[in-house]
């Protein structure tokens, strides 16, 4: 069998971390079989769906690396074909028209509170005579149409994650609403259970990969697609991605779109990585660190867990730190430069083999793209102000004159990776002080604090833009000899 599989996000929202991990999913499956992974934009929601969700939710799936094969189709475009096997099944006897007001469905819910029953539509409207319907529409009520559900049949099927899988129709709530009201003898617009199912029927999906939170749909869907005349697909629903306390992570927990961990600095490939382990065993051969397409090659679903997967913001950071301290320069450049102009930094102006030292300089100490702005100020500002803990260290006995010592020193010959140490040496003899108490007034001096990424490198990089006697000399106005 041919391996069908898609993913149909609703435009109600950015594309969430939740969506785009069953994405994943479903794209590794359908690579993994050779299969077609299709694009579904589900906007029956009107008044919530917007074309600017539409849009994030394709651009944070083609960042990601998910491009796909069909696609995307809208629902909104197939209103149609929706109403025609709505008509199909009132025809057959399956389904009917419900007349209830909102007040009448109130009064019944309450009578099964009362009752401590569980809430379910009682199926009074099932069997009306003509005279009934009559009545009904002379008062001007808008009927519903509603999918017949038989009480006594059992519902079962075997889940690709959590095997075999069954429910009682007595449980589903009733005949379930497939379309809205509209008058007497049209058909309003049809509901996500219906709509879903003619979709994947006409689309011809062999797998439907969907996160937990969907299972209880599941046993109405197989009812519809009995119903259509279809073959089933077989389900699989993949856990859900959970916060530190064991709950579905939500907007609650703050980040939680793709377009926002992208602006936050994390890389589509360590992103997508992280995703794929959240649900996902790999293989001990793949290791944790791997492409989408190594993670395809060795995909299934015996690996899927049950259990939901806490997100984890330390093992994320951790991942995405390995693919910046392994990116060749020029990738990474590529990634920095936005966040350098965010900065007001004067990229423009720099030569590029300039730009990729400077990334090469950072790359194993960032964890995150945003963080190359703040770490590499100093490099890019003329006056770079100095910490507290650079000016304490510049106003320590001797440093002056070890600096004024390398200042002289830098004047009278061209700095290089091979000159740099005895520029160095000429402040610890000028002063005659230790090795170390220059390097650390040094730093100070040349970066404006004591921490940084290494300090020759730094300083040779700021000696290519003519930036580090100035820098010397601004310390030196606050500096004791």
């Amino acid at each position: 069998m041919s391996v069908r599989v898609r993913i149909a996000p609703s435009p109600t929202g950015k594309l969430h971390i939740g969506t785009a991990r069953t994405a994943v999913f479903n794209w590794l499956f359908a690579q993994h079989h050779g299969g077609t992974f299709v694009l579904r934009i589900e906007d029956t929601d009107l008044e919530r769906s917007k074309p600017e969700y539409t849009e994030n939710i394709m651009q944070g799936l083609r960042w990601l690396g998910m491009s796909w094969d069909e696609g995307p189709s809208y629902q909104t475009e197939r209103l149609a074909l929706y109403q025609q096997q709505v008509q199909k099944l009132l025809d057959q006897g399956l389904a009917y028209r419900a007349y209830d007001t909102p007040a009448e469905l109130d009064a019944m819910r309450e009578d099964q509170k009362a009752q401590n029953q569980a809430p379910r539509y009682d199926n009074r409207h099932r069997h009306l005579t003509p005279e009934q319907e009559a009545a009904f529409q002379a008062e001007g009520r808008q009927p519903v149409v509603r999918f017949k559900i038989d009480d006594d049949r059992e519902i079962v099927w075997n889940d690709m994650v959590r095997d075999a899988v069954t429910w009682k129709g007595r449980d589903l709530g009733g005949d379930m609403v497939i379309a809205r009201a509209a008058a007497a003898d049209q058909i309003g617009p049809p509901l996500y259970n219906f709509v879903v199912v003619v979709d994947d029927i006409d689309m011809q999906i062999s797998h439907v990969i969907r996160g937990e939170d969907h299972i209880g749909n599941t046993p109405k869907q197989i009812l519809l697609y009995e119903a259509l005349g279809a073959s089933l697909p077989q389900f699989g629903h993949t856990p859900l991605i959970l916060n530190q306390a064991g709950a579905k992570l939500s907007k609650r927990d703050g980040v939680t779109s793709i377009s926002e961990f992208q602006a936050m600095g994390y890389t589509a490939a360590g992103l997508v990585n992280y995703m794929t382990l959240l649900g996902w065993s790999p293989p001990e051969s793949l290791g944790e660190i791997f492409t989408l397409d190594a993670a395809a090659a060795q995909f299934d679903f015996e690996r899927v867990n049950r259990a939901g997967a806490k997100f984890d913001w330390d093992k994320l950071n951790w991942i995405n730190s390995q693919y910046l301290h392994h990116m060749p320069p020029a990738q990474l450049t590529d990634l920095l430069l936005p966040y350098w102009q965010e900065a007001g930094y004067p990229v423009e102006s720099l030569e590029r083999s300039w730009l990729e030292q400077v990334s090469a300089l950072i790359a194993t100490d960032l964890v995150r793209l945003d963080e190359a702005a703040t770490k590499t100020r100093y490099l890019f500002v003329s006056d770079v102000g100095f910490s507290e803990a650079a000016t304490a260290q510049l106003q320590l006995e001797k440093v002056g004159t070890a600096l004024q010592a390398v200042a002289e020193a830098l004047e009278q010959q061209p700095l290089s990776a091979e000159t740099v140490q005895s520029v160095i040496q000429a402040g610890v003899d000028g002063a005659k002080v230790k090795k170390g108490l220059v390097m650390k007034s040094l730093r100070a001096a040349l970066t404006g604090d004591l921490q940084g990424p290494d300090l020759v490198q730094s300083w040779l990089l700021l000696n290519q833009q003519q930036m580090d006697l100035p820098r010397l000399k601004q310390a030196l106005t606050l500096a004791v000899s």
